[in-house]
């Protein structure tokens, strides 16, 4: 069932995007798969991400969005955790999260922009 707070939905995203951007700054996949800490953090992040992103039902605010990708990968990481190719999760911070990102945050604002016009 899609969430009725979708600012909320939105808001979750980018945090936690935000958050994955802070925990892998100056690292390269070498550091990365290095780092369990970081690593455990980035992946406890995606699975919110997903989880917004299975609360959220918005693929008319983001068609270009893979949202059944998106939400299949937090069922992913929860269930198939002795299988998550680091190298793989570098590769989704590095090429996914920058268009997620600019795209949640478009569709945020247009949200809060509707919101206030009520």
């Amino acid at each position: 069932m899609p969430s009725k707070d979708p600012i909320q939905r939105f808001a979750d995203i980018l945090e936690n995007i935000i958050l994955i951007e802070e925990f892998t700054r100056g690292m390269d996949l070498d550091a990365y798969q290095e780092d369990p800490k970081t690593r455990n953090a980035t992946e406890r992040c995606m699975e919110r991400i997903s989880e917004a992103a299975k609360k959220l039902g918005a693929e008319q605010l983001c068609p270009n969005v893979p949202w059944p990708s998106l939400r299949a990968i937090g069922n992913f990481l929860r269930h198939e955790y002795d299988r998550v190719d680091p190298g793989r999760v570098w590769v989704m911070i590095e090429d996914d999260l920058g268009p997620l990102k600019t795209a949640s945050q478009r569709a945020l604002d247009r949200l809060r922009e509707a919101e206030e016009e009520q």
